[in-house]
């Protein structure tokens, strides 16, 4: 089996969250909806707000400022919810809301786009690196950890 090259360029999207800009690839991100009041999840952490419901699906409904303990930004701007694909093979979880203060904005990436600017000092829960994408720091989430966590708080609510 031969190995397929890396593409040149990357479809990804800046998520605005808070003061924070998730970058994720494109593909990841299902839909963009108006936020809707969660059902709460008995026993759940602050930042886990509930689910939601979406296409006949009960989808988790993370802050993820309140997760990594950021500020939580304009609160003038109209609150979403990015409805993102996940990428655990849990078929109860096949995907995980993020609450957004306005759209997601499309960009094409490649490697030389991408500067890591971590400073040695710890990430914040949840992410997986600090990045300069053109002007704007942005940071990559740990997608695969916050599904572990909202799977397993998932498990002990039921």
């Amino acid at each position: 089996m031969s190995e397929q090259p890396l593409p040149r360029e990357i479809r990804c999207v800046l998520v605005p969250v808070g003061n924070l800009r998730l970058l994720l690839p494109n593909a990841t991100v299902a839909e963009v909806i108006t936020f809707a009041t969660p059902e709460p999840v008995p026993g759940a952490p602050e930042w886990l707000l509930g689910r939601i419901a979406w296409r006949g699906w009960r989808v988790p409904l993370v802050s993820f400022t309140k997760l990594a303990d950021a500020e939580e930004g304009d609160t003038e701007l109209s609150v979403r919810v990015a409805v993102l694909k996940a990428f655990g093979d849990n078929p109860d979880v096949p995907f995980v809301a993020v609450v957004t203060q306005g759209f997601p904005r499309l960009t094409t990436l490649n490697a030389e786009l991408i500067i890591p600017t971590h400073d040695g000092k710890p990430l914040p829960r949840g992410v997986k690196a600090q990045v300069l994408v053109r002007d704007d720091i942005a940071v990559i989430p740990d997608l695969e950890g916050i599904e572990s966590e909202v799977t397993e708080l998932l498990r002990q609510a039921s």
